[in-house]
């Protein structure tokens, strides 16, 4: 009687299914990595876009803060929600003119969209008779004395991808020196990463506590800077300059 003869395993299966364990999560983590950091190279253009907007607005309209936090929310709203005809335009600027995320709508984040921190002109430095003397030509006798609306726009980016948005929002938080991670990379288990910061990170104590608060949230988020200056077209106005920045930007009383 003929007994039936099993093959031996091949040990090239093994070793395949092996490579492929280790393989595949950073093949998927590089394809969401890399739809992830596209998108934040969209917001970084929008971002310094919206700063554009944002002290161009304010020049013409006396420094006012929430004329240029209505004008930097509309040119950032494309990096968050969709604005793909007029009246989606319309109902997203409607739903985040307060300046703030809704939970519901913008995948669980909360929270401010921007902050905006006027660098120039200083409250100690407007003059009393501003309106008076604003368009006198004898004013201006030095390039110092023209006002400048100086701002910095910080876009708190809400990163959607899964995954790549857990992995890049605690790399963003151990380089700025906020948390200190033991194993922090899910890719290699084995390896310990102790990435720490020597300096302190140059923005304000307050940016660092609202990073750390929405991490504590689970909403992962990149602030994207930038700065813009402009020649003010219109007086600065004491009422728009009770507090410096535009709250709820750091330095806000």
């Amino acid at each position: 009687m003929l007994r039936k003869r099993t093959r031996p395993a091949d040990p090239q299966s093994g070793q395949a299914m092996v490579e492929a364990a280790l393989t595949l999560p950073l093949t998927v983590f590089l394809i969401l990595g890399t739809l992830q950091f596209f998108l934040l190279l969209q917001a970084r253009l929008l971002t310094e876009y919206a700063a554009f907007r944002a002290v161009r607005t304010g020049s013409v309209k006396h420094g006012d803060c929430e004329a240029m936090t209505h004008a930097a929310i509309a040119a950032l709203l494309p990096a968050f929600t969709r604005t793909d005809s007029a009246r989606r335009l319309g109902e997203a600027f409607y739903a985040h003119k307060d300046n703030l995320y809704q939970p519901q709508k913008d995948s669980g984040h909360s929270g401010a969209i921007v902050w905006i921190s006027r660098e120039r002109p200083l409250r100690a430095e407007l003059r009393e008779d501003e309106e008076e003397s604003f368009d006198d030509p004898a004013r201006y006798t030095r390039m110092a004395d023209v006002v400048r609306l100086e701002a910095r726009l910080i876009f708190w980016f809400p990163m959607r991808i899964p995954f790549a948005n857990w992995v890049l929002g605690r790399m963003i938080l151990a380089d700025m020196g906020l948390r200190n991670y033991n194993h922090v990379n899910p890719l290699m288990p084995t390896q310990v990463a102790q990435w720490t910061r020597q300096t302190a990170f140059s923005l304000e104590e307050a940016l660092g506590a609202e990073m750390l608060q929405r991490a504590d949230r689970k909403e992962y988020v990149f602030p994207l800077q930038a700065n813009y200056s402009m020649r003010m077209m219109t007086p600065p106005r004491p009422q728009h300059f009770q507090t410096q920045n535009c709250a709820p930007a750091p330095g806000t009383p």
